[in-house]
Parts: C-alpha cells; structure tokens; sequence
C-alpha cells in the first residue's frame, strides 16, 4: 500500500503514523534506537505490505499490464489504491477525508526530528503539496507513479502506467473494493500496534 493507506491502517497518534510511513525509510536507520511506538508502526507497516503483495486479488491485477510494466504491478496498484480509498473513504471512516489528512499532517510534523533524512524530506513535501488530497484525482495518481519511475535507480518503464490502469479502471476498482476490507479486518486481528 501507499503513504495514505498506510496512515489510515495506523493508530491516531504521531509515533504510530510516522512509524507506519518509516516502514520504507528503514535502509541505514538503527532501528533499536526508535521508540517503541514507532517499532511496532514498522511491524504494521510491514504486515500490511506483505498482505497485499501476498493477496491472490492484487496479485490478479498483474496480467492486466503491459510486458515491460508487469514487473511493477506492486507499485502501480499500490498507487491506484490510494485514489480508490480517496474516493470511497465515506465506506470506511466516519471522519470526513479532509479531518483526517489534515490530522494526520500535523502529526506527523511533531515527529520530525525521530524520521529519517529522506523521510523527513518527502513529508515536508507531502504536506506543502497536500499529497494526501491529490490522489482523488487519476490524473494526479498517474504524476505520483511518474515521479516514483524516476526514483528508481535502473531504466524502467514505469513512467505512464497511469494509462494502462486507466483501460483497467472498473477491475482496479472492484479488486481494491474487495481487497480493502480484508485487509483492515486482518490490521486489527493482528493488533500489532496495541
């Protein structure tokens, strides 16, 4: 999953969803030095990856790329579940959409000082630029995915996928409609965080 699931799956705390976005941030981190709160987002963070990666719907959605995107199916579909729980979000909190990034973004500013360098960085930028709102729209979606291609470090293809998801929308849709339950039913049964 992507930085806004990864908040919402998080306890409503700043240790908690700084730890649950540091789960990709851990490379060079001594981990033993974190507090407790921030472990066990770590945990959760990394259960809720493997769950997905692991779930024979996402895995579903592989062959519906292209050749040279499929090896990336992981990331897109991570990406495109954003904007579905952006879009859906009234199905699964009470709270209004814009009560909840705007919580979380000031949550996480009050742990800045434990995040990683280049963790730290991207949520500066997340905040400046309401990252968290933008996945509504597919078209910002597709800039999120664009700007993770050129990240990468090796030539990939992964600039663009945005339009094959497109000709996929309605089967995104479905298999995140599916997925999504299960996978908090599964966050709060494995009670990582409590």
């Amino acid at each position: 999953m992507n930085y806004l699931a990864h908040l919402f799956l998080a306890q409503p705390n700043s240790l908690s969803l700084s730890g649950n976005l540091m789960g990709d941030f851990t490379k060079g981190v001594n981990l033993a030095s974190l507090p407790k709160p921030i472990m066990r987002g770590i945990e959760n963070h990394r259960f809720v990856d493997k769950f997905t990666d692991n779930h024979p719907e996402v895995r579903a959605l592989k062959p519906l790329l292209s050749d040279k995107r499929r090896r990336f199916y992981a990331i897109i579909s991570d990406v495109v579940f954003d904007h579905f729980l952006v879009n859906h979000w009234q199905q699964f909190s009470a709270q209004s959409f814009t009560q909840f990034s705007q919580y979380s973004y000031r949550q996480l500013e009050l742990s800045v000082d434990l995040m990683p360098e280049k963790m730290r960085y991207m949520v500066e930028r997340m905040i400046a630029q309401d990252w968290l709102s933008s996945y509504a729209d597919i078209a910002n979606t597709g800039r999120a995915i664009d700007s993770i291609s050129k990240r990468i470090r090796f030539d990939n293809h992964l600039a663009g996928a945005i339009v094959e998801v497109e000709q996929h929308y309605r089967q995104y849709e479905q298999v995140f409609l599916t997925f999504f339950p299960q996978l908090v039913i599964q966050v709060k049964k494995q009670n990582i965080e409590l």
